[in-house]
């Protein structure tokens, strides 16, 4: 059946094309990370906040020493205020409210010693706003501006933060902040870019609330950073765009090049140009040099089957031929001289005909069973070999054919299932009873993770100039008595399913084989 690999090919993209989705995905990420500052926006807020706790902690501190409440007494007892903002989940209130003015007789004033101490502070919240640029405000206990760039004198008591600072709670919010400058064109990416924090610690001595220190800052902003340096963003950006398509065509002929060559090669292998694929000299990647060596492994064992399978079919029909030939030439004189032709002679021809019909019997069992073994799959099976020589002991012994071995010496298990290890031996000892043994001495020996089991018999054995040929399917000496010559062509089949071996050693009395098998323990 002819397999349509164009129709499956159709949805797939080409090496290149997947090289630069893969290489423009990871530029696209920065700007997909955009949409995660949020998180170290708020880490930025939080730092403001505590940047705010600490100033307002030495202000209260000077703000206590003015106005004469510095008895503070260290009683061995910490109370840290730490951030309380988060940007993910604080709600940003409006603008913050105007200052209101005291207008009324009735209305509360600041105290003379809040005055003179907002007083002595003044320039001191003037010179760390210079640095800082934090909006600084001092407030008495009645929320009265005592210190401050503006707004002296009137009244912050209203606030919400205020409030919660005068009752002696810290309190931190965010606000809107209306900018005088334009807001850059990615502003909408971010949520910190029109926040401001505020801050109202309030200044206690024993419990009691004497002022409240009210400040406020906007946050850094990570986009209008970025934007205000936007030409070495989109010079950067177009650098890693060229670098990217020169990684890409770098890759690309890496890999596209040494595939390029072994499709080559599988085209020329399929046209009949070439036997087998080649390895690649620069296969460009380690997992391209694993897929060359494989397929030129691949390549090697097919063409290996090839032969083998044309080999074998060129015996085969040699062997069929004999026989058939034979039949033919019978079985044409019988019906042309049945009449006149002598009855010995007629049975001499029938019993030829016999003779020749039970050889192709056999001929063609011996090929099922050599096809058998050829198809035949690896199992993780195990057989004991002491069990399989007592078997096949009492089968042999009506043949007059003795199997001597020791049995500690062949207790062991291996790696074959059990019909492939009797197939095995039946084989051996057929070849030998088919050389005129009697006795076969069967010996083991533990290599390694390997038994070596040696069988020697004492038949007519292998000459010299036989030796190399007893491999070779349909090759036999004993073709009068049945012999196929496919017998040790089986064996080589199962034993190499199970990455087992098998091999011939010149002996002087009979034919020494030696069987290679892995053991399991």
């Amino acid at each position: 059946m002819k397999i349509d690999a164009k129709q499956r090919m159709r949805k797939l993209f080409r090496l290149r094309t997947i090289l630069l989705m893969v290489i423009l995905s990871v530029l696209l990420l920065p700007l997909a990370s955009l949409y995660f500052f949020r998180f170290y926006e708020n880490v930025l807020v939080q730092k403001t906040e505590l940047e705010l706790i600490s100033q307002s902690a030495v202000f209260a501190s000077v703000y206590r020493e003015l106005i004469g409440r510095s008895n503070f007494q260290d009683n061995g007892v910490y109370t840290p205020t730490f951030p309380q903002l988060d940007l993910s989940k604080q709600a940003v209130l409006s603008r913050r409210p105007e200052a209101l003015p005291i207008f009324s007789n009735d209305q509360l004033i600041a105290t003379p010693t809040a005055q003179l101490a907002g007083r002595r502070m003044q320039n001191i919240l003037a010179n760390t706003q210079k640095v800082t640029l934090a909006g600084m405000r001092i407030l008495d206990e009645n929320g009265i501006v005592v210190a401050g760039r503006s707004e002296l004198n009137m009244s912050l008591a209203h606030i919400q933060e205020v409030q919660q600072a005068l009752q002696g709670n810290y309190s931190s919010v965010l606000r809107l902040r209306i900018s005088d400058e334009p807001p850059p064109s990615i502003a909408s990416l971010s949520r910190g870019t029109g926040i401001r924090v505020f801050t109202a610690f309030p200044i206690m001595d024993q419990g009691e609330v004497y002022g409240v220190v009210y400040l406020s800052r906007t946050p850094q902003n990570i986009l209008k950073h970025l934007y205000s340096i936007k030409e070495k963003v989109i010079l950067i950006s177009l650098l890693m765009l060229g670098l990217a398509g020169l990684i890409v065509m770098f890759i690309s002929s890496r890999l596209s090049r040494p595939i390029r060559e072994l499709i080559e090669q599988t085209k020329k292998v399929t046209r009949g140009e070439i036997e087998t694929v080649e390895v690649l000299k620069q296969p460009g990647t380690y997992e391209l040099a694993e897929l060359s060596n494989s397929f030129a492994e691949m390549s090697k064992t097919l063409h290996e089957r090839s032969e083998y399978i044309q080999q074998f079919a060129s015996h085969v029909s040699h062997e069929f031929k004999t026989p058939l030939t034979s039949m033919q030439g019978s079985l044409e004189l019988i019906l042309d001289h049945s009449n006149e032709m002598p009855e010995d002679q007629k049975q001499r021809f029938l019993h030829n005909l016999q003779a020749d019909t039970e050889r192709l019997k056999n001929l063609v069992n011996r090929l099922l069973e050599q096809a058998r073994a050829d198809s035949l799959q690896s199992t993780s099976e195990s057989t004991n070999l002491l069990a399989s020589l007592n078997a096949a002991q009492s089968l042999y012994a009506d043949l007059d054919l003795k199997l001597d071995f020791d049995d500690k010496e062949t207790d062991h298990n291996l790696a074959i299932s059990k019909s492939a290890l009797q197939s095995v031996l039946n084989n051996l000892f057929e070849n030998s009873l088919q050389h005129r043994a009697s006795r076969i001495k069967i010996s083991c020996k533990v290599e390694a993770t390997k038994l070596r089991i040696s069988f020697h018999d004492n038949g007519s054995g292998i000459s010299d100039a036989n030796q190399k040929r007893i491999f070779t399917p349909f090759f036999t000496t004993t073709r009068e008595n049945g012999g196929t010559g496919l017998g040790l062509g089986i064996i080589e089949s199962l034993l190499k399913v199970s990455n087992g071996t098998i091999e011939n050693k010149p002996a002087d009395e009979g034919a020494i084989f030696i069987v290679n098998l892995e053991l399991v323990k």
